[in-house]
């Protein structure tokens, strides 16, 4: 959805119509601590966030707002917003399509578009902000974590909507680290991984003595990557048929493999909330991680 900023401001304020405040926790017998918990104002206590102190100031959508107006700015005012909500905000921006200049195709039919994250977690951290990617080949959106400037932490007091200027100025950083996101990209590209030593780097093998089902989920796990890795090469024109996992391809495309069968092929527990968004959260794993660290170093 192409949107103007202030069309971006009333979409975040529409998905996030509700508060998440502090309350004190009691004992058994209404026994007084010193702990409190945060509820969420429509769907109550906030279940895997764990107590805070009386000295905790949980932050409030007018601050996701200030986070999105100075995106906004960035993009010269055209943003695309997307947003939801797990035990934090989470709010997932672009700048539109239109702008040519932020797109970026590493191969044949291969084309990579920027996207930027920001977390707001009920956990004592604060606000973070990511740049990553969105690739169209596979409906990947993925965010490099090795790298600690695609990165930024924003520090949260009584309210960010002061602190504009500085907000403005960590986007402007990150926009700017896209174009260091494209150049290790390319990199990865010209860059070729061994893919059955690339897997067993990730995953392992299984044991000697290893029973039938690690077995079965280890060659049906090798099968749903390497379907994945060749009909992406497959499109690109890179390769048109292979079914060998101890051939050499570019890192790029090892690495995506992986990604996207985390993302969208491995087995998870139902999803709650928005899909796209659970899908990405659960794809940053540490196999995702492992596979961007051995990519990057081939």
């Amino acid at each position: 959805m192409h949107t103007t900023a202030n069309e971006a401001v009333e979409t975040v304020k529409a998905k996030f119509d509700f508060s998440v405040d502090k309350f004190p926790l009691f004992g058994p017998e209404n026994m007084l601590t010193d702990q409190y918990g945060l509820f969420h104002s429509k769907d109550g206590y906030l279940k895997g966030v764990k107590s805070v102190s009386p000295r905790y100031v949980p932050h409030t959508t007018d601050d996701v707002v200030a986070l999105t107006e100075a995106a906004a700015e960035v993009f010269d005012g055209q943003i695309s917003v997307k947003c939801h909500f797990n035990n934090g905000h989470f709010v997932h921006m672009k700048p539109t399509d239109d702008d040519r200049r932020n797109m970026f195709s590493v191969t044949n039919g291969d084309n990579v578009f920027p996207r930027f994250m920001v977390r707001g977690g009920f956990d004592g951290t604060g606000f973070k902000a990511s740049v990553g990617y969105y690739r169209d080949l596979c409906d990947n959106l993925a965010m490099m974590r090795s790298v600690s400037s695609f990165s930024k932490s924003i520090r949260h007091t009584s309210g960010l909507r002061p602190a504009m200027d500085e907000l403005i100025e960590t986007f402007s950083q990150l926009k700017e680290s896209w174009f260091t996101l494209t150049d290790m990209i390319a990199q990865m590209q010209q860059r070729t991984v061994n893919m059955r030593e690339f897997l067993n780097e990730i995953y392992g093998e299984p044991a000697d003595d290893a029973g039938g089902r690690e077995i079965t989920m280890h060659r049906n796990r090798t099968t749903r990557i390497m379907e994945r890795l060749w009909n992406e090469l497959g499109k690109t024109g890179q390769i048109q048929e292979n079914s060998d996992n101890s051939s050499s391809v570019p890192a790029w495309f090892g690495y995506n493999a992986v990604q996207g069968y985390e993302q969208h092929d491995a087995i998870r527990r139902r999803m709650r909330g928005d899909e796209d968004f659970e899908r990405i959260l659960r794809a940053a794993n540490s196999q995702v991680l492992t596979a961007e660290k051995l990519a990057l170093a081939a």
